[in-house]
């Protein structure tokens, strides 16, 4: 009788394990797509992963902020299937089998703090802010402080972006150079005398959005070329490598009328208008 049971009990652990191997199992063969880059990316990607998940339940989509620059060497790498890019690809990059996908417009806001009395530059202005040229708020009707120059890391897309626009690549003279979006906006949020850059769609109420040559960052202003200070949203490739099923299901479906609500909703302008 003792040995019946025992053979029981047996038999039971090995049921009540394998049961839980198959609960185990079901989550883990969730295909899995990965996105790698820009850090004025993620509230726009955060959007379509967050929608595309809800449609496609067995598929997971991740993200990684790591910059511009990591994110097309890691898809270059094969360490990503789709990379983030806040500018657009440089000739070197293309020449070496990367693909740029526009997927949708954002504008660059000049942001200030709140406590500044200064409403609208020029571009040619904000240019010679930040290659030093013009040092004192009170040179442009502000107060009598010295501007602090706040602006990107070398890598990051958005600080390309800003210096291409603006003519200002190498010259630029930063008080600070950091490595987020967020970071740029805290600290000019933190500073009455500084002046940054940031994503138009990261920006909210805590710093204050300057208009240049009179024009203010809109969709419509931003689509019509009338703000100037603009970049593209680009989903990077490698021409030789396909896409897994999964992530080209991701990758054309963001890319489509269906998603350009959502984009909209973030701030930025796609590249297909929804139908």
């Amino acid at each position: 009788m003792k040995h019946m049971t025992k053979i029981l009990t047996a038999v039971l652990v090995l049921a009540l394990t394998a049961a839980l191997c198959i609960g185990c199992g079901s989550s883990s063969d969730k295909a899995s797509v990965t996105t790698d880059g820009s850090t004025s990316m993620e509230k726009v990607i955060g959007a379509l992963k967050e929608a595309f998940g809800e449609e496609n339940k067995d598929i997971t989509v991740t993200y990684n902020p790591t910059g511009s620059g990591s994110g097309i060497t890691a898809v270059s790498e094969g360490r990503c299937d789709i990379g983030l890019s806040s500018r657009a690809l440089k000739t070197e990059e293309l020449a070496q089998g990367l693909v740029g996908t526009t997927l949708a417009y954002d504008g660059i806001a000049v942001i200030v703090n709140n406590e500044n009395a200064v409403t609208d530059l020029s571009l040619d202005t904000v240019a010679k802010i930040f290659k030093g040229e013009i040092t004192n708020w009170s040179e442009l009707g502000g107060n009598d402080a010295e501007i602090v120059v706040i602006g990107r890391e070398a890598s990051s897309g958005t600080r390309d972006g800003f210096e291409s626009i603006t003519d200002t690549e190498d010259v630029c003279v930063y008080r600070q150079e950091l490595t987020s979006t967020g970071d740029v906006i805290a600290t000019v949020a933190g500073n009455p005398a500084a002046i940054g850059y940031a994503s138009v769609a990261s920006v909210g109420d805590t710093v204050k959005t300057v208009s240049v040559d009179g024009v203010f960052p809109t969709n419509d202003t931003i689509l019509d070329g009338t703000y100037t200070v603009q970049r593209p949203f680009v989903l990077v490739t490698k021409s030789d490598v396909a896409l897994s099923d999964e992530a080209q299901k991701f990758f054309d479906w963001a890319t489509s009328s269906a998603a350009a609500d959502i984009i909209t909703a973030q701030g930025v302008v796609p590249a297909v208008s929804a139908k």
